[in-house]
Order: C-alpha cells, then sequence, then structure tokens
C-alpha cells in the first residue's frame, strides 16, 4: 500500500469516529448501533476512494484537491444518504467536507 492510500484511509476512520459522536449525540447510541456503524464504514470507504484516486484531474489547478475531495465527498455520502431514506442531512454535509479534509490531508503528507 502506498502512504497516500494509507493515510486517506486512517483520515476517514478517525473521522468515523467523529460522526459516531455526532449520531449519538443527535440520536443516542441505543438503537443506532447499525446505522453509526455503516456511518464509520461509509467514512472509511471514502478514504479508500480518495486515496486510490490521486492522479484524478478534475482541473488542473491547486484547486484540484478541493474539488476532487467535495466531488468523491458528494457521491459516496450521496449513496449512503439515499439509502438511508434521506435521515441524516447534517451527516451528508459533513461528507462533503470531510472529502475534502481526507484529500487535503492524503495529499499533503503521502511524499
Amino acid at each position: 500500500m502506498n502512504r497516500r492510500l494509507i493515510i486517506a484511509i486512517l483520515t476517514g476512520a478517525i473521522l468515523g469516529v467523529f460522526c459516531i459522536i455526532g449520531i449519538s449525540i443527535r440520536l443516542g447510541f441505543v438503537g443506532n448501533e447499525l446505522f453509526i456503524l455503516a456511518t464509520w464504514i461509509n467514512r472509511v470507504i471514502m478514504g479508500l476512494v480518495i486515496g486510490l484516486a490521486p492522479y484524478y484531474k478534475i482541473k488542473n489547478t491547486t484547486k484540484n484537491i478541493l474539488i476532487r475531495g467535495a466531488f468523491f465527498g458528494l457521491i459516496i455520502s450521496a449513496s449512503f444518504f439515499i439509502a438511508t431514506d434521506f435521515k441524516d442531512t447534517p451527516g451528508f454535509i459533513a461528507g462533503i467536507f470531510y472529502g475534502v479534509i481526507i484529500d487535503y490531508l492524503a495529499t499533503r503528507f503521502e511524499k
């Protein structure tokens, strides 16, 4: 595994913990264990996808990190958001920002 991929997956896993905390505060932990696990897995998958996409160029500028991260965050979070009958709007919005954070950190520390 390359360094970028490891950083992206670990960042996704760490950000997934923040999602667990947020969902537990909003909805409670008891009775939502499967939803919380699925949300964490979604963030790890987001890290995996972003980690595997270093050469995917949407725009040939330094803004590529922001656009690419937001794009993958939107797509991956939207698939989960739709599958849960649109129940977690804050999680969907956070996923877009988390995509940018994951891409930024993976790109910044890949070398």
